[in-house]
């Protein structure tokens, strides 16, 4: 179905079921603490998988938040902060107003925005979210289910949605959903989607397409259909796993390689635990290093605990300095933010390259 990368299973195999976990706890925020500015609710029913983006000394925190449970049906708010009230926490016990920033309004993500992953591509802010179509509660469609869609930001408060991405029409019918998803422009001038498919075959692939270049210059034309190309498996779940999806956006950290993180869920109860890999992307996407271990598994009583328990599913990352400021979702039922020392982390991943 889909090529596979030369480094997919020698990565699977390397890694071990074990936990060395290096993400500092820094705050956790939970939905009675946030005030929506621009609905009737005052609170959401509950806040999780949150991205972030820093300005400065200002954190931008974007939420998924969901105001009832029949249907789960989320949007996305953001929370404004100052870094201090990270580094003094303040976070766990301050109130936030925030901001409803996207709403569900298209065939695209009708059923609801989850999960957004933050980036910036050249001097744009772009968020990638998973859209629950118009058939995700429909039981005679089992097709695209979810859908990921990028949206552009005009002024950090308004975005306006841009591409939604679909694989090709010769797969398109294999395609259940299509999730946890972010894209990244080369040094070399290629764009890629970062995704994970989930087929009729009932397994998820952890991949990586490629996008037209020149979709970066149509950002105020409307919502438009963008059919990836080339798509390629870049790695598979260990023998302990039921399946991968990727975590946080890349960050860059030299050498023309790349920083991201994984989510892996284990196969016994399905717990949600984190790794770390590194890639190199030119002209195609390689990876290069992968940790043997996972590097953040849930431990705090709101990992563990809550509308899905023993589930830590980061979605926003940025280096600052010599650390790495993580956002998070905890247990599907509040928002986390860690840190995590690169100079830590990078040593073991130079010392699990995948040699040719």
């Amino acid at each position: 179905m889909f090529k596979v990368s030369r480094e997919a299973a020698k990565a699977g195999n390397l890694r071990e079921f074990k936990t060395l976990d290096l993400v500092k706890r820094l705050g956790v925020i939970t939905a009675n603490r946030v005030h929506l500015k621009n609905y009737p609710v005052e609170n959401p029913t509950t806040i999780f998988n949150p991205s972030l983006s820093v300005e400065n000394e200002t954190i931008r925190i974007y939420l998924r938040i969901v105001l009832g449970y029949f249907t789960y049906t989320s949007a996305v708010a953001m929370l404004e902060a100052g870094l201090s009230d990270i580094y003094e926490g303040y976070l766990s016990v301050s109130h936030y107003p925030v901001e409803l920033i996207l709403c569900p309004d298209s065939e695209y993500d009708f059923w609801g925005i989850e999960d957004p992953r933050v980036y910036r591509i050249d001097d744009k802010l772009m968020m990638t979210y998973c859209g629950r179509t118009v058939n995700y509660f429909n039981p005679a469609i089992r097709v695209e289910r979810t859908l990921p869609i990028t949206a552009v930001s005009k002024d950090l408060k308004n975005w306006r949605k841009n591409y939604v991405f679909r694989l090709t029409k010769e797969i398109r019918k294999q395609v259940v959903s299509d999730k946890d998803a972010f894209l990244l422009k080369t040094k070399k001038r290629e764009l890629f989607l970062f995704h994970r498919p989930h087929l009729t075959d009932e397994n998820f692939y952890l991949a990586v397409s490629k996008v037209p270049i020149d979709i970066l210059e149509k950002t105020d034309s409307g919502l438009s259909e963008v059919v990836v190309t080339e798509t390629t498996v870049l790695m598979n779940p260990a023998s302990f796993e039921a399946k991968l999806g990727w975590a946080t956006p890349p960050v860059e950290v030299g050498g023309g390689e790349y920083l991201l993180l994984v989510h892996g869920v284990d196969r016994r109860f399905e717990g949600y635990r984190v790794f770390a890999v590194l890639l190199s992307c030119e002209e195609e996407v390689r990876l290069t290093a992968v940790t043997p271990h996972y590097i953040m598994e849930p431990k705090m009583s709101y990992e563990l605990y809550g509308e899905r328990p023993y589930t830590v599913f980061p979605c926003g990352i940025q280096k600052a300095a010599n650390r790495l400021l993580v956002t998070y979702g905890a247990a599907d039922s509040a928002v986390g933010v860690g840190e995590i020392e690169i100079d830590k982390l990078l040593p073991i991943l130079d010392r699990h390259r995948l040699k040719e």
